[in-house]
């Protein structure tokens, strides 16, 4: 990953964007951002270079499935400002956030090149995931940008799928990782360690009863939390890092109903209410577990402890 970072212009209306240069463009949702989605970004930043040409990213917000299924539970790895806290890191020049209205849905695949990637964009060299189709009922695919390259006078480029253990990327495996409380599976897709973020809010105060006050955290409804259970976590809180244990679940030792994202932040004392911070995946502990009372409870939090103390970061 390139240490500099460029200034990512992001663009929600095509009207809004002019550039004297054509584009090296890539198109998808790019949900989580993985080791699949780096090989097309490293790809286009090559062929940017090689020439002349400015790159950008076409993205959706919101995921078209929400539009197509609006009453399925979908649950994202990034929200929109991690989606560009990551692309940015790769010194891409622009970001697409295009909202999936019924103008934009309706169109089919053909005309999604003809009208946005020409005629909008300039798009001068395409690249395209190993499974990505477009348009109205998937009309666009491979196939469709190789017969329009040549009469509309671009480039298009199709890439491998990249594997982990013979198996290959994606962001439904990245989820399914994470849903299964297999953290080192999912960051090992991801190139990073999968993180949530969001604002410390009161709780129920009886960790601190116990010896482990922990910081509530409200976070985005949209964002895929893993499974229920007990985490390791690298904690970031006000620039500094942090080990943390964190639990996902509704506490069912003292008869908790409501999904809760607690974190016991290890070696800190401070009133972080209102405060916004991150915690990053890194090892999945065990299942969410009813305790017969807090004295078991104290007892495994004191293993976990010990444990996360021993994690190496």
């Amino acid at each position: 990953m390139q240490s500099n970072f460029s200034v990512l212009k992001v663009f929600k209306n095509f009207k809004d964007y002019s550039s004297q240069k054509p584009l090296a463009l890539s198109l998808g949702m790019f949900d989580g951002v993985h080791l699949g989605h780096k090989s097309i970004i490293d790809e286009l930043i090559k062929v940017g270079s090689e020439n002349n040409l400015e790159t950008a990213i076409l993205t959706f917000w919101p995921h078209p499935r929400f539009v197509f299924n609006p009453n399925e539970d979908l649950k994202l790895l990034n929200t929109v400002d991690e989606k560009k806290e990551l692309i940015e890191k790769y010194n891409i020049d622009h970001l697409f956030l295009k909202e999936f209205d019924d103008e934009f849905r309706n169109l089919t695949g053909e005309e999604f090149v003809r009208q946005i990637l020409i005629d909008k964009l300039n798009v001068k060299y395409l690249i395209i995931g190993y499974d990505h189709s477009f348009g109205k009922n998937k009309s666009g695919n491979f196939e469709l940008l190789q017969k329009l390259s040549k009469e509309l006078d671009f480039d298009v480029e199709q890439m491998e799928a990249i594997n982990i253990h013979e198996n290959n990327i994606s962001s439904t495996k990245v989820r399914n990782a994470l849903l299964t409380g297999n953290i080192k599976a999912a960051n090992e897709m991801l190139g990073y360690s999968y993180s949530v973020s969001g604002t410390v809010v009161h709780g129920k105060k009886i960790g601190r009863t116990i010896g482990y006050p922990t910081a509530n955290i409200d976070t985005e409804s949209i964002k895929l939390l893993p499974k229920k259970g007990a985490y390791i976590v690298e904690t970031e809180v006000k620039g500094q890092q942090y080990k943390g244990m964190l639990s996902i679940g509704t506490n069912p030792t003292v008869n908790g109903e409501k999904l809760t994202v607690e974190v016991y932040i290890l070696d800190f004392d401070g009133d972080i209410y209102d405060e916004r911070i991150t915690v990053r995946f890194r090892d999945f502990l065990h299942d969410e577990i009813k305790f017969e009372g807090l004295e078991k409870l104290i007892e495994r939090l004191d293993e976990d402890k010990k444990l996360t103390e021993e994690f190496n970061f």
